[in-house]
């Protein structure tokens, strides 16, 4: 672990200008996602979770499993679960206040980036409000950002991803992806991966990682499809000269060993969890994959005396079951219950907390080669003497050979599997 000093030198320079703004008394190592990426990659065939905070307990448990771990992490919510429409109480403008409080209770001195994962482009007329919008997310405290227009065929999402990228601070972790995340259904292909990335770096944009649709699903993994380890290998290779690194999506219901695989053969070093987290938070029974158990009936099994209290559960259920949802909808429970989780009593909302933790721990010191990262981390920002480590890659793709024009004719000569129209959002 890394000394107090070292701390102190990093802690010095490394927090992004909105975070010294939002909390200029604060030492909570909150970073740009640029230094989560470098300290993964610097580790060496590691990544770590990009927790997704569906509610306080999950954000509090996996910090604390990072601390124990001495992981560097990144915690995040997308769009769909904490943007404008959310259904979570964790969103956009409050996730960072969530990370810096909690990281100041707990002492928490990993470093943490705060992400905004899947800020979702399904068309060309979401384009303009999403220059209004982004900005505020990192004028509350947003430190990476994960721009998806992968619902648009190739061309619009580069030109999109080319549009957004002027509200984006220089200093913040970027991702782009290409592919919904449709399980089997529209498998990415090497050609448009490097389509986008070459677009982005002609234009002097270099994101730290790409998602793929490489075969996982949002929600809890039911096909036995899950990750393509041998595909995402061979478009991450295809990448290498651009130094662009893997953002694995859909990881919760995959088995350890292909999240393993994924660690050690492919340049991933950011693994989203969501929907396993959310259910551990609950006290819902899970698997050593993060998939919920069932009863006969098909209702979620509660685990006696973890997470929230018997009776809590059974409100839940009785909720949910007014609204019609089935189990797909009790994500939705996020919302409605977060203030009665917090009434729930000391000892509750502990296992709340822990039950995350322990799961966490365990991903990112047995599956994920994640432990230790933290230092890596720190030695990378105390050697750039900023919050800021510049770019990884530099502009081989010359931008005369990038006009919109020139993007949609090199676009039109892709063969891409978009698979089956739908809602795909988590």
């Amino acid at each position: 672990m890394a000394s107090s000093t070292d701390f102190d030198k990093a802690l010095a320079v490394g927090r992004p200008p909105n975070i010294c703004k939002l909390f200029p008394n604060s030492r909570a190592l909150i970073v740009s996602g640029k230094y989560i990426d470098l300290a993964l990659q610097a580790k060496g065939k590691a990544m770590t979770i990009a927790a997704n905070g569906r509610n306080n307990f999950i954000i509090r448990g996996a910090l604390m499993a990072a601390q124990k771990a001495n992981a560097a992490i990144i915690i995040e919510i997308a769009r769909s679960e904490g943007g404008a429409k959310a259904y979570c109480p964790t969103n956009y403008w409050n996730i960072a206040r969530q990370v810096d409080q909690a990281m100041n209770e707990l002492g928490i001195t990993v470093p943490v980036a705060i992400h905004a994962d899947h800020y979702g482009i399904k068309s060309e007329a979401d384009i303009p409000f999403a220059k209004q919008e982004i900005p505020t997310l990192f004028e509350a405290g947003i430190t990476s950002i994960a721009i998806d227009a992968s619902h648009m065929m190739d061309d619009k999402n580069l030109l999109a991803n080319l549009e957004l990228n002027p509200f984006i601070p220089d200093w913040a972790g970027l991702e782009t992806e290409i592919g919904e995340i449709k399980g089997s259904e529209g498998l990415s292909a090497t050609p448009e991966a490097v389509f986008l990335i070459a677009g982005l770096n002609a234009h002097n944009i270099f994101p730290n990682w790409i998602a793929l649709n490489n075969g996982t699903t949002h929600g809890i993994e039911s096909s036995g499809q899950g990750i393509q380890v041998a595909l995402t290998a061979q478009i991450h290779k295809a990448l290498a000269k651009y130094h662009v690194n893997g953002a694995q999506h859909g990881t919760s219901g995959n088995s350890t060993d292909r999240l393993r695989e994924i660690a050690q053969q492919t340049n991933t070093t950011k693994a989203n969890v969501a929907t396993a987290l959310q259910m551990l938070s609950w006290g819902v029974e899970v698997n050593d994959f993060g998939n919920a158990i069932l009863n006969a009936d098909g209702s979620f099994k509660k685990v006696k005396g973890e997470g929230v209290s018997e009776e809590m559960w059974q409100e839940m259920i009785n909720y949910a079951a007014s609204k019609g949802w089935d189990i797909g909808g009790y994500k939705n429970l996020n919302l409605a219950f977060e203030n009665k989780f917090m009434g729930q009593p000391t000892a509750i909302r502990q296992r709340m907390c822990k039950r995350v933790e322990d799961f966490v721990y365990n991903l990112l010191t047995k599956v994920f080669n994640a432990q230790d990262s933290a230092d890596y981390g720190i030695a990378a920002i105390i050697k750039a003497g900023s919050y800021d480590p510049g770019p990884k890659a530099n502009r081989i793709e010359d931008a005369s050979e990038w006009t919109p024009d020139k993007i949609i004719a090199k676009a039109a000569l892709l063969d891409s599997d978009k698979g089956a129209e739908g809602d795909f959002d988590d």
